[in-house]
């Protein structure tokens, strides 16, 4: 079933600003636990894990925040 554009606005809404903190807590946390496991880890690692992390959490929820910035396109313009 689709969300309407009301639900997928109020949608967005609550992953940037509930569930997109708790994944760069979490992103940060699995980065300190791989420093800790392997000790010799560069700064590279680092990167390589935040980009990844950084593009995989959007790609399930980009259907979501299609046209969210969009006018309403059910309400009718006279």
């Amino acid at each position: 079933m689709a969300l309407g554009y009301k639900a997928r606005k109020r949608w967005s809404l609550v992953v940037l600003l509930v569930a997109l903190p708790l994944w760069i807590v979490a992103s940060v946390t699995l980065t300190d636990w791989l420093r800790a496991r392997h000790e010799g880890l560069s700064w590279f690692v680092d990167l390589v894990v935040f980009v990844v992390l950084g593009v995989v959490w959007i790609l399930p929820l980009r259907r979501l925040f299609l046209g969210v910035g969009q006018p309403d396109p059910d309400t009718r313009r006279d």
